[in-house]
């Protein structure tokens, strides 16, 4: 009687614990089941395009974690004077070595095109161990945290070519590259504005805390990493490209050593792969993409110079009315929500006249820094830098239209490994010249608008030609 009274009495407190469990842990299930709903929709798990938007958020995850242990150490806990010095050494012995080492990437992953998921794996471990190292050194600001600060930059540059590389391979059926790509995006964007706030609130643990975070996250993406279709890792039917065509001569059409364009038997036999076939170059499949990839140097160059030319000027003469910590957090957010607005048009935009697309941002974001030029203040400074994040999203998403439809497939991925590296190489020498400005907003509103202005003279009259003519390669609906 005892036995039966008990088991009455726990069926009841038996069926309230499973309901609090199911209550806590339905959630966490209904949150992931969520994610994977969108980000498997529309083919893309079928296809495996939805575990590479899945790996790339945890990529972004990870690499927010380490910037938010890095600012708090060479930029928030010294004064201005000092930081200042502090990220002019960041950038010495982090980014020159960068800029030497990103021509390398991309030709070195060429040679790996059975390895693309190792690569990526490989980079997410790399980084695991590095943020580990650096949970040491963060604390005191040591010099050997900056050669690991490199080996993470490099790593992460690494990923984000073979990523550009792999997104061709895992295109589902109907599916523009332009909209996977902004898809892909879009997960790096959300779960960087994520994981921001919680690597913030593990700095207020410990300096290193986040930098535990950021070694659990890239193990998981290792993980993760392995998981990509086998296709991921076949080279079937793909060649080598070249950004630019040995001495700069545009490949001829005519046959090697016929006529005036003929070049000797050494260059021609480095222009040709191993059939004998030429191998072709970006300026021999139309202007369109080298134009865009020079358009788009001008925004990366333009993200390279704000990141660093606002993070000490708003430091050092906050606008009107507000904090320091304000003032960085009005442009970081406008940032912010205008890049993830380039990327949600570009999806809806897909691949209609990329050419305008590109010409039609850059004079939006330069008449923008004209007017924020004219007239510093709050309001030009947050819309500049909303500005700068949409148009860089939308022209780089507008570029990798132009490659998907002036490119050969079979040289479509290493093209865009070639024009990842050079578009880092970009955003280097613009944070170079932003880290050197004298903190003047009117000063550094101009030189931003300089940039800009490069970058029209140098590719939209082609651009606008380009367009008038129409695309001599025209693969994409």
């Amino acid at each position: 009687m005892t036995s039966a009274r008990s088991h009455k009495d726990s069926g009841p407190l038996r069926r309230a614990g499973r309901a609090v469990g199911h209550a806590l842990h339905k959630p966490f299930t209904g949150t992931a089941k969520g994610i994977r709903k969108a980000t498997h929709a529309h083919g893309a798990g079928e296809s495996g395009l939805g575990k590479l938007i899945e790996l790339h958020a945890v990529n972004g995850a990870g690499d927010v974690m380490i910037t938010v242990a890095l600012a708090s150490t060479v930029f928030f806990s010294v004064p201005t004077d000092e930081a200042r010095g502090r990220v002019a050494l960041y950038l010495a012995v982090t980014m020159a070595p960068f800029t030497l080492l990103a021509p390398v990437i991309g030709p070195l992953l060429d040679r790996l095109p059975h390895g693309r998921r190792a690569a990526m794996a490989g980079a997410m471990l790399a980084r695991a161990v590095l943020a580990i190292t650096m949970s040491g050194a963060v604390a005191t600001g040591g010099l050997e945290l900056y050669p690991a600060a490199l080996g993470v930059l490099v790593c992460s540059k690494a990923y984000g070519v073979v990523r550009s590389a792999v997104v061709p391979r895992l295109l589902p059926p109907r599916f523009s590259l332009v909209k996977a790509n902004s898809r892909v995006t879009l997960a790096g964007l959300l779960a960087t504005g994520v994981a921001a706030p919680v690597g913030a609130g593990l700095q207020t643990v410990g300096p290193g805390w986040p930098l535990y975070g950021a070694c659990a996250i890239f193990l998981g993406g290792t993980v993760l990493a392995f998981t990509l279709p086998p296709k991921v890792d076949s080279a079937k039917g793909e060649r080598k490209a070249q950004l630019v065509p040995p001495h700069g001569v545009a490949v001829s059409r005519s046959e090697p050593g016929s006529g005036a364009g003929g070049r000797p038997g050494r260059a021609r036999r480095r222009d040709r792969d191993r059939n004998g076939e030429k191998r072709p170059g970006l300026r021999s499949v139309g202007p369109s993409v080298l134009n865009g990839l020079q358009a788009n140097c001008a925004h990366r160059a333009l993200s390279g110079f704000l990141i660093f030319f606002l993070a000490f000027l708003l430091r050092e003469h906050p606008l009107a009315g507000q904090s320091a910590a304000v003032s960085l957090g009005i442009a970081g957010v406008a940032a912010g929500v205008g890049n993830a607005s380039g990327t949600a048009v570009g999806s809806w935009l897909r691949a209609r006249a990329p050419e305008a697309i590109v010409v039609s941002v850059l004079a939006l974001a330069l008449g923008v820094a004209v007017l924020a030029a004219l007239l510093f203040g709050t309001v030009m400074v947050a819309a500049l830098s909303a500005t700068a994040g949409f148009t860089l999203a939308l022209s780089k998403l507008s570029l990798d239209a132009m490659i998907q439809r002036d490119v050969p497939e079979e040289v479509r991925s290493s093209a865009f490994a070639r024009s990842e590296t050079v578009l880092q190489m970009a955003w280097v020498i613009g944070g170079g010249i932003g880290i050197a400005l004298p903190l003047n907003g009117v000063l550094g509103m101009s030189v931003a608008a300089g940039i800009l202005a490069l970058g029209a003279a140098t590719s939209v009259r082609g651009l606008l030609g380009a367009a008038r003519r129409g695309s001599p390669h025209p693969r994409v609906a």
